[in-house]
């Protein structure tokens, strides 16, 4: 082998050497990244599951708050035709 080729193979065997370190570096950073975010994702999956039981308690809890509600307009409406009926029936009496 002549000097030319020597210092050929010597550059492109140091470029190799500095292109697989930079590799090695970024597939760590690359796994350590996908861990990160496996982490966040399971940080946000239990933030939506503890909203939406807390959502659920919530739903649970006004859906009576809402039907007694009805219930209630629905007495006072009766009750109010009850005394216009009653106060009618006692101006005809007179």
């Amino acid at each position: 082998m002549d000097t030319a080729t020597f210092i050929l193979v010597i550059i492109l065997s140091i470029f190799l050497a500095i292109f697989l370190a930079v590799g090695i570096v970024l597939a760590v950073y690359l796994i350590r990244l996908t861990s990160e975010i496996r982490k966040i994702a399971a940080s946000a999956q239990k933030t939506v599951d503890h909203i939406e039981s807390a959502i659920s308690g919530f739903t649970k809890l006004t859906s009576p708050i809402f039907v007694s509600e009805i219930i209630d307009r629905l007495v006072k409406r009766f009750a109010k035709s009850q005394k216009h009926k009653t106060a009618k029936k006692e101006d005809k009496d007179e």
